[in-house]
Formats: structure tokens, C-alpha cells, sequence
């Protein structure tokens, strides 16, 4: 008997304490008077961030989550507070950003989805976020392994995070996704709007100091008009949103002499997305440039390399293909098999162990143009991308000598 009353004691404290958990964080996250949560294949971080910034403009104090390029906190004020993990990351994050950051004086919540899983979406808003607002950027083609073979199936994946008795919000607008969209949000008994990316004008999208897209800031649009917040305020506080650290931004320098437009697009990493940032891009094009595009290729990514390689040879524009990192030899066969010439391929990554200074004579200075844009794509983190990263980030549109390159 004793035994058996130390087992039931064992087990009635974590779930006790469980309980009360739970019952305090739902008390905290339905005392909030607006609850957003994002998803989507492409965008969640910038959607998130420009939601805040609306809300903050609008007199709300909200806290902001997201888990991109780089996972922060953004408190009340707009300031980034990186999340640092001791160890990998796990959807019991959101209770712990909640209860840490959201007090009596919080009334807005933003939220980006961090669970790939379809089951870990589902508890992340039924248990976690309970949210009043679902966004959903677009649906593409990621993480098929767990959200499905096939676009129908990750759209049903992603509407794991639509509310219930709320609204959704989307950006995308594939007729057939759509229907898919609509008949798993009718069946939450939630509303959809689906957000008109030409109700946004040049004039909207010349106050953000970076490349933001129409169908993000559509995104904020319908959801302002949803929650009675003025179009011209929700405009000013998108503005002001700090924007995301793998936000596209465009850079120059000048390298013994020839002008070079850099484009860190390596967060950028499914074909349409990918398609529309560069068709961007190439606008910057002069009589005298020479497109130059990256395929940055990590190990644990092979799949990944393969299908840019394909991309790259068949969808965009570029003059020059350059590999970096690793699978050098296996992304060149299948560019050579898609019929990219051999003349146009520099393998400047691993397998070569180039230096810093032969990136930048072959990449830029070889070229023989008096302008270069560079494209960086697939992956962000290898060695020859992150010295191309802080190069440009140190270059600051300045004159640089090629004997300097090296220092940076």
C-alpha cells in the first residue's frame, strides 16, 4: 500500500502542477484583446513583424514572436530580444515566451508558427495561441517529408492554425488551394478574407527601407480594416517595424573599380518566391552588367541543392552560376543536364577550397563588366557565404581595392 501511495504521489504532482499551468497560461492568453497567429510557407516572420508595428501604431501594446532568420522576442517598444536555446527547439517555447513576456499591461500577441509538424501546429493553436486572427502567407513546396507530397495537402497542413470561430487571412491565391482553404476554414466556423495585393500602391511600398512584397503589407491591410485601425496609421507602423535579419535588402560596392549590387537572397529558398524576388533584381539590370547567381549549398541540404540546381538552370535569368559550399560536383552534372553551358559555371566552394581572394577575382573582377549583381541563393550558412555576407555588410557602398578584400 505504501508503494502504491508513492507511485499515485508521483504521478498526481506533475499532473497537478500541469493543470495549474495550463489554466494560467489560458487565463493570460484570453485576457489579450487581439491574438494573431501566422503561418505559411514564405513570409510568417515579415507578416508578424508588420502586424506588431501596425499595432503599436494603433495604440495597442503587443508582443511579438518570431522564429525566421533569427528567433526573437519583440517587446512593446519594437526591440528584438534574441531567444537563446540550450538546446534544440521545441513548440513548448511559445508557453515560455508567453508567460515571460505577456503581463497585465499586454494586450496584443503576434505569433509565428514554429512547428513543421501538422499535429504540433494543431496544439500550438488550440492550446497555445487560441488565436482570434490566423494568417496564412502562401502554401509552397517545403518540408513535404511531414506536411505532404502535395500542395492541397501542405495547405490542409498549414489551416492546422486556423482559429476556430475567428478569421482567416491569406495571401495566397491559387484557385484551387483556395477551395482547399475555404472549405477547412468554413469548417472551423471561421470567416476568410482573402488579402488583394493591388489595393497596395508605389507609394505604399516606397516607405519601407527594404524590399518588402504587396502581399505581406495586404496581409496587414485586411487585418486592419478587420480590427477598425485607420489604412493611413496601419501604413506608418509597417513602416516602422523593424524588419527581419534575413529580410532581402540590396547593397553596392565598388571593387577595383567595377560597381557590384548585392542581393542576399539565401533566405530565400522555394522556386516561386525565389522567381519573384530575382525578376525584382534584374530590374537594376544596366546595358553593361553581368547577372551572377549563387547556389550555396549546406550538406545537410541535398535535396535542397539538387532542386535549385534545376531551378536555376530552367527558371532564372542569370549569366553566371556559381557554386559555393558543398555537392559541387553533383549540382554541375545536373545543371550540365538541364543544358546550362559548362563555360558559365564556376565552382568556387568546397571542393575547390578557394580563397577569399579567388572568389572575388573569378566572381566579379573576371566578369570583364563595369557592373555586377550577385544573387545569393539556396542556403545561408557556409563559409564562403559568410564571408560574402560581412564583405558586403562592411563595404557600406565605399571603394574597395582588391588587395583589401581579403581583411573583410
Amino acid at each position: 500500500m505504501l508503494e502504491l501511495a508513492v507511485a499515485t504521489c508521483f504521478l498526481v504532482v506533475p499532473v497537478s502542477r500541469w493543470m495549474m499551468t495550463t489554466r494560467r497560461h489560458r487565463r493570460r492568453v484570453d485576457a489579450l484583446d487581439v491574438r494573431i497567429h501566422v503561418n505559411g510557407i514564405r513570409g510568417k516572420s515579415s507578416v508578424s513583424r508588420l502586424m506588431g508595428g501596425m499595432l503599436r501604431e494603433a495604440g495597442y501594446t503587443p508582443i511579438g514572436k518570431t522564429t525566421g532568420s533569427a528567433a526573437v522576442v519583440i517587446d512593446r517598444h519594437g526591440v528584438d530580444h534574441p531567444i537563446v536555446r540550450s538546446g534544440p527547439a521545441t513548440i513548448l517555447e511559445q508557453l515560455e515566451i508567453i508567460e515571460k513576456w505577456v503581463d497585465e499591461d499586454v494586450d496584443a500577441l503576434v505569433i509565428e508558427c514554429m512547428a513543421i509538424n501538422p499535429d504540433y501546429q494543431r496544439v500550438c493553436e488550440r492550446q497555445i495561441v487560441r488565436s482570434h486572427i490566423g494568417c496564412l502567407t502562401n502554401v509552397r513546396e517545403d518540408h513535404q517529408d511531414l506536411m505532404g507530397e502535395t500542395l492541397p495537402e501542405i495547405a490542409r497542413s498549414l489551416l492546422n492554425t486556423c482559429p476556430a470561430g475567428g478569421l482567416l487571412v491569406t495571401s495566397e491565391r491559387n484557385p484551387d488551394l483556395l477551395d482547399v482553404i475555404r472549405s477547412e476554414v468554413e469548417s472551423r466556423g471561421s470567416t476568410l478574407i482573402i488579402a488583394d495585393p493591388t489595393t497596395v500602391t508605389t507609394d505604399d511600398m516606397r516607405g519601407f527601407s527594404y524590399i518588402e512584397f504587396e502581399d505581406n503589407v495586404a496581409l496587414g491591410l485586411e487585418v486592419a480594416k478587420h480590427l477598425g485601425i485607420d489604412r493611413d496609421v496601419a501604413m506608418r507602423g509597417m513602416w516602422k517595424a523593424p524588419p527581419d535579419p534575413g529580410v532581402l535588402r540590396i547593397e553596392n560596392a565598388v571593387v577595383d573599380g567595377v560597381e557590384v549590387t548585392w542581393a542576399n537572397m539565401f533566405a530565400v529558398n522555394d522556386r516561386e518566391s525565389t522567381i519573384a524576388v530575382l525578376e525584382r533584381v534584374n530590374r537594376l539590370r544596366k546595358d553593361d552588367t553581368v547577372t551572377v547567381g549563387i547556389l550555396n549549398n549546406r550538406l545537410d541540404r541535398q535535396q535542397r541543392a539538387l532542386q535549385f540546381a534545376d531551378i536555376a538552370a530552367r527558371d532564372l535569368d542569370l549569366d553566371v552560376l556559381v557554386t559555393f559550399g558543398c555537392y559541387e560536383r553533383v549540382v554541375t552534372e545536373r545543371l550540365l543536364a538541364n543544358g546550362y553551358p559548362q563555360e558559365r559555371i564556376l565552382n568556387l566552394g568546397d571542393e575547390r577550397d578557394t580563397t577569399w581572394e579567388t572568389i572575388v577575382q573569378e566572381m566579379i573582377l573576371d566578369r570583364g563588366a563595369s557592373h555586377v549583381i550577385i544573387a545569393g541563393l539556396v542556403n545561408i550558412h557556409t563559409r564562403q557565404a559568410e564571408q560574402l555576407m560581412d564583405f558586403f555588410e562592411k563595404a557600406d557602398s565605399s571603394e574597395l581595392l582588391l588587395h583589401d578584400v581579403e581583411a573583410h
